[in-house]
């Protein structure tokens, strides 16, 4: 390899080609040398991993590097989440935190996402600086590690169980005594990833009646993606309709991402949970200040936030900068349309248990599904419909999307642009208050075409067009 990049959420290969235990060493020597350089060091690191193959073994392989450059090493104890991880890096004033995993991705991809001291994912500047650090060690600089054994007796490595404190600090968020008396019924799918016994626990624990499918580390993940969506959810959705379940939830790989079913079998899309969750929050939380939303989320969290007197603040694709704001106490709420979201007070880091959980309490207080919710909203706020089509990269599309973002349209869909947004991607504002994105994707060969509108046929003629701009056959 000539280089190693970070994209939207670290850094992430197909395990046995570029993910290999020489290429891993050489990341964690470069992150080993940014904490020195950094003077965190001795502060010492946390080192997880999702369900994936070979997980352990890779935690114990970037141990020996992180203890032959003097920092000492908690691992976790089995499969773990990263927002999980991010609690402890926050709460035990660590230097960082490591996750071997390549969140939603299927089974033969791995990674390492890479969490800073301040407990939000790595931002450009940290991986552009451990960037420059690899390069040299990718052409034979020395790379360190100490053997496992050493390390042990050393003393620079022990074991770690993250989950019963992150629990604990969950019901200062989350509204225990509200799930209890709301009496639901909850069917969880962790997908065969790290959230098992923890969003399942944790709701069993404040009173839900919970049933768990796919409770058991797979590193197949099943067969499919562990990403939850429509798609992959079908044995959620037909258990919650089966079991008259109030309520459906699951997670990804890592514990980042949320999927919502409704009491009906309906899979929820999260452009849709997020203002509603958000109205929800506001209403009974008295919150005030400000909400963060990424450039490829929907509009209708700024009409929550308008509507309710909160400012919002729109950011590039990746939790990392909604992160940053949460840290900075900037906003009290941030959600991305890719499932990831965080409140004041938790990590600012995306999590899928925290956002089960808040839902759960949402529906068990208010008695009403996710789509009466979302109804209830709509006639307060306003209709909104949006989607996202994700398209196989190839020449002709990277030859397109550059020639859209060097010159974009006037004029789309019959309609005015009244305003050209380059924040990440190309966004077309138009005068009919409708928009339309397109991006390629941070962490998979993909472009991401984002539609917004107030009518479902205006929706198919913005899609249509987007088509129409990137030249593609069939239209």
């Amino acid at each position: 390899m000539d280089s190693i990049k970070f994209g939207t959420s670290g850094w992430r290969a197909i395990v046995a080609e570029d993910f290999t235990v020489r290429n891993i060493r050489i990341v964690c020597q470069g992150i080993a040398q940014y904490l020195r350089q950094q003077k965190l060091g001795q502060q010492g690191i946390l080192i997880g991993y999702d369900a994936r193959f070979l997980g352990e073994h890779f935690a114990k392989v970037a141990a020996e590097v992180m203890a032959a450059h003097g920092i000492p090493c908690l691992i976790c104890d089995r499969d773990t989440p990263t927002p999980a991880i991010s609690y402890h890096v926050v709460s035990r004033k660590l230097s960082g935190g490591m996750n071997f995993s390549a969140s939603h991705n299927s089974h033969e991809w791995n990674g390492i996402k890479f969490t800073p001291d301040w407990g939000g994912p790595a931002l450009p500047e940290t991986t552009k600086a451990i960037e420059l650090r690899i390069l040299p060690l990718l052409h034979g600089e020395h790379i360190k590690w100490l053997p496992w054994e050493r390390a042990a007796h050393d003393g620079m490595v022990r074991h770690f169980d993250p989950q019963p404190e992150y629990l604990k600090a969950l019901e200062s968020l989350v509204d225990r005594d509200r799930i209890r008396n709301g009496r639901i019924r909850v069917i969880f799918d962790p997908l065969f990833g790290t959230s098992r016994q923890y969003l399942d626990e944790f709701l069993r624990q404040a009173g839900a009646k919970m049933a768990v499918l796919h409770h058991w580390r797979d590193p197949y993940f099943g067969g499919f993606r562990p990403e939850p969506t429509d798609e992959t959810l079908q044995d959620l959705k037909e258990t919650v309709r089966r079991e008259g379940a109030h309520l459906g939830l699951a997670t990804d790989g890592d514990g980042g991402r949320f999927g919502i079913v409704d009491a009906d079998g309906t899979f929820i899309q999260a452009n849709y949970i997020l203002p509603v969750l958000l109205d929800y929050l506001i209403r009974s939380r008295q919150w005030t200040g400000g909400v963060a939303r990424s450039v490829a989320t929907t509009h209708l969290i700024d009409a929550v936030a308008t509507h309710h007197g909160l400012t919002v603040h729109e950011t590039p694709v990746g939790f990392k900068y909604i992160g940053e704001l949460l840290a900075r106490r900037e906003v009290v709420f941030g959600g991305e349309e890719s499932a990831g979201m965080s409140i004041q007070g938790h990590v600012p880091e995306a999590d899928g248990i925290l956002a089960g959980a808040l839902v759960a309490e949402m529906v068990a207080f208010t008695g009403q599904t996710i789509q009466e919710l979302l109804n209830d909203l709509f006639a307060r706020v306003g209709v909104v419909f949006t989607t996202r089509q994700d398209l196989p990269l190839n020449e002709h599309l990277r030859t397109q999307v550059k020639q859209v973002l060097e010159h974009p349209p006037s004029e789309f869909a019959g309609t005015e642009v009244i305003h050209v947004n380059k924040l990440d991607g190309c966004k077309l504002i138009l005068a009919d208050g409708s928009w339309y994105l397109i991006r390629l994707s941070g962490t998979e060969s993909l472009v991401r075409c984002y539609g917004e509108t107030k009518n479902p046929e205006r929706l198919d003629v913005l899609m249509n067009a987007g088509k129409d701009l990137l030249h593609l056959p069939g239209r």
